[in-house]
């Protein structure tokens, strides 16, 4: 019991911190996710004093618990509405970062390393991936308009799938000598709507038990414990577990605005869909689950030093710049400058990279050392200049040249002259001269 009480201790410190942090975001725009990262550095790879391994199985199944329940609870928070007008933006805005930036990471690997072909670009896949568990809160934080949320939301979860895929499929291709495009197309678009059909479906059963489930007293939770039914059901079957959840999530927050004979028009006692109070529940799972995740990912980091830091801050600085033409391209013009500012930064890496940056040194590729050490330093990089942008664009000049690229239309460089007031109201003085015409503009001035 005493090797125990010391952990129970840090854990309870731990939420009492999570709350804390939250408001220093509040006042100082410093984000959360940073320091509870920072707290899983300090006491895992710096000071030693737990390791990923200590947890065994249950660190993934906390991290997969975790980012069932962010998508879930951020399913239910989406407006059918703004979902269906960003869809369309969200995927070209998905599909345009991911492959640009797999593009781009692979290409510089060949020229500044040893990296063959297909290595290059399992790197790439893996870099092009942006974590839903860290994009959806700091959205959520940042008070941007829900069109906005709705389209970060729907690009980190499908840019996760899209990573997994891609990057097994080419570690297959690299064991078995070929690459085949359709069976990976193929399996891309299956992974997708088997998920969302099962979603949906599994969403529509749910609303016509819920309120059966509400007479039972303590079944707040048999909500989530559905999602992990489906969620589980579709993982077996090889398709995308979140792809569901975040279906799920949608489907079951908007069933009152979903027209399908198949639900019957609500009676005056009989609710649709989820209460408030499972809401307000599930925003506060969510938050705890959140904040163990986060000290869990900084256990889960290992420090590198000397080539491999530099080469991680060129491919983190090479994601964040692609992201600029890709934002300005993609992005509707109704979205507001600020919020087009946002989601410019937003493309840190998370525990998804991580954990897929060590499969390639488990299956024998070449180079798979310098793939994963070199993605853990991204996801550390990608976390820190996501947060550091954060703050430079609520607290400094650096909004007026996101305002500025940005901008509609063609950015223009534009300067103003400023001039002190006594010259000012003297050319003001000057205007207001009339300027003579006719045979008085040529006399010499003589009465």
């Amino acid at each position: 019991m005493q090797d125990i009480a010391p952990v129970i201790a840090f854990v309870g410190i731990l939420v009492f911190l999570a709350h804390l942090f939250t408001a220093i975001f509040r006042r100082t725009r410093v984000p959360d996710v940073l320091l509870l990262i920072i707290i899983g550095i300090c006491v895992g790879p710096v000071l030693g004093l737990v390791s990923p391994e200590d947890f065994g199985t249950a660190g993934m199944i906390l991290a997969m618990l975790t980012l069932i329940i962010l998508l879930f609870e951020n399913g239910t928070a989406l407006e059918l509405g703004p979902l269906i007008s960003t869809m369309g933006g969200a995927m070209v805005l998905t599909m345009a970062t991911f492959l640009l930036t797999m593009g781009a990471t692979a290409g510089v690997a060949l020229w500044l390393t040893d990296m063959e072909l297909i290595p290059a670009f399992i790197l790439g896949a893996i870099v092009g991936s942006i974590s839903e568990a860290i994009v959806i809160p700091l959205a959520h934080q940042l008070r941007i308009r829900k069109d906005s949320q709705t389209m970060l939301s729907v690009e980190s979860s499908v840019t996760d799938v899209l990573s997994i895929v891609i990057t097994i499929a080419l570690i297959e291709a690299y064991l078995l000598g070929k690459f085949e495009v359709a069976p990976v197309t193929g399996n891309l678009l299956a992974s997708f709507l088997v998920a969302i059909i099962f979603g949906i479906v599994g969403a529509f059963i749910w609303s016509r038990l819920l309120n059966r489930i509400h007479a039972i007293k303590n079944s707040m939770f048999t909500t989530a414990a559905f999602v992990f039914i489906i969620f589980g059901i579709v993982e077996l079957l090889n398709f995308s577990g979140p792809i569901s959840a975040l279906a799920f999530g949608v489907t079951i927050g908007n069933l009152e605005s979903i027209r399908f004979y198949v639900f019957k028009k609500p009676q005056t006692k009989e609710t649709a869909g989820l209460s408030e109070a499972e809401r307000a529940f599930f925003s506060e799972v969510a938050f705890l689950l959140k904040t163990f995740f986060f000290v869990f990912l900084g256990i889960s980091l290992e420090l590198i030093s000397g080539w491999l830091i530099q080469l991680a801050l060129i491919f983190t600085i090479l994601a964040f710049i692609l992201r600029l033409p890709v934002v300005k391209l993609t992005v509707s013009k109704s979205i507001p400058v600020r919020d087009a500012s946002i989601i410019a930064i937003m493309v840190p890496k998370g525990l998804a990279a991580a954990v897929l940056a060590s499969i390639p040194l488990q299956q024998g590729i070449l180079g798979g050392e310098l793939i994963m050490n070199v993605v853990y330093g991204v996801v550390l990089a990608s976390i820190v200049m996501t947060s550091l942008l954060i703050i430079l664009i609520e607290k400094t000049k650096l909004a007026d040249l996101y305002q500025w690229l940005f901008s509609p239309g063609i950015p223009k460089l534009s300067f103003k002259l400023t001039l002190p007031a006594n010259i000012l109201r003297k050319s003001k003085a000057e205007a207001t001269k009339v300027t003579p015409i006719g045979s008085k503009l040529f006399t010499s001035g003589k009465k």
